[in-house]
């Protein structure tokens, strides 16, 4: 008979309830394949009670932050606000276990609390796309993998939602055989199963439907050159393009210059600074390439008709009414 393992979901408030289903789903339905109990898991959260998820969704919890069994598995599972949820007695769990010697993974944008905890330092890890802008900030040390898991290190980490799945099947694979993984995946009726190196977000290409070269180049080279953008006479010199044709491209298939693009992609680096961090106006605009802070405001108010103050006072606002509701 297969040694149990012992695994713990320590469940953060707000945290995304896909993500929690797509990791557990697959060790109930491979205990009901192998027609043993191979897992066995238990839910934590910090209160030892409950813990709310983004949609509002309830989960009743087994244990607060007490020591977890020997040779067991803790995820740590969170979602938005997730720099609310970095608390000291969080922190400190995180190292004790570690201590232990228990083997420790994040899902969704849990690899912010172990990077806060300084689990990360100088290992690679993978997080939700949208908090790449600020993870990035607030971690140098850190090497943020873009891909939607990471197994290859000593904290397993998942980017969230089906990503999940996709690393808890890898990890089932390695300890039980790949066509144990397999079966699971065929009862979940899950086809697309990806390898850790596959990319969290839809190409542009494919989201817009665009297979022209050029573009795709040109997007690529405005990305390396973030947060100051090469100019559009430079890119299409690069591709060997004039910039009148170039510039007509865009406008094809993006409905926007080159030089409309990079802004958008500096604004929404931008946004997600705002909301996630707390870095001051002056920090962001800096950080997203303005050279003075009352040119970002401008551009910024332009484009989404609120200020940067003001848009980071209307977040907060509505998540204290989400909570008091």
């Amino acid at each position: 008979m297969s040694r149990t393992t012992d695994v713990t979901f320590l469940l953060l408030e707000d945290f995304s309830h896909i993500a929690f289903a797509c990791a557990v789903e697959p060790l109930r339905i491979a205990n009901l394949l192998q027609g043993e109990e191979i897992y066995r898991w238990r839910l934590a959260s910090p209160d030892g009670q409950r813990a709310v998820c983004s949609n509002g969704t309830v989960t009743l919890v087994d244990q607060g932050l007490g020591p977890l069994p020997a040779r067991s598995s803790l995820f740590l599972i969170s979602g938005q606000n997730v720099g609310d949820r970095a608390a000291p007695e969080v922190l400190s769990f995180l190292r004790r276990e570690r201590a232990r010697g228990t083997q420790i993974g994040a899902i969704c944008s849990g690899a912010y609390i172990l990077a806060k905890a300084g689990l990360l330092n100088d290992r690679r890890a993978a997080i939700h796309w949208s908090f790449h802008d600020s993870f990035e900030e607030t971690f140098p040390d850190v090497q943020l993998c873009k891909n939607v898991f990471v197994t290859d290190e000593a904290f397993v980490t998942a980017s969230g939602g089906t990503a999940a799945t996709d690393m808890m099947l890898h990890l089932i694979g390695e300890a039980h055989g790949t066509d144990l993984a397999v079966a699971i995946a065929d009862m979940m009726v899950y086809s697309g199963v990806r390898p850790a190196n596959a990319a969290q977000q839809i190409s542009l290409q494919a989201r817009h439907g665009i297979r022209n070269p050029h573009i795709a180049e040109a997007i690529r080279l405005l990305n390396e050159s973030a947060p100051y953008y090469l100019p559009t006479s430079e890119i299409a010199r690069k591709i060997g393009i004039s910039t009148r044709q170039l510039e007509r491209l865009f406008q094809k298939h993006l409905k926007v210059s080159p030089k409309r693009f990079a802004i958008d992609q500096k604004l929404t680096r931008a946004r997600n600074l705002l909301l996630q961090t707390e870095r001051s106006v002056s920090e962001i605009a800096l950080a997203c390439g303005y050279e003075s802070a009352s040119h970002f405001i401008r551009t910024y108010q332009n484009r989404f008709g609120v200020t940067p103050h003001n848009q980071r006072l209307c977040s907060a606002g509505t998540q204290a009414a989400f909570q008091r509701a």
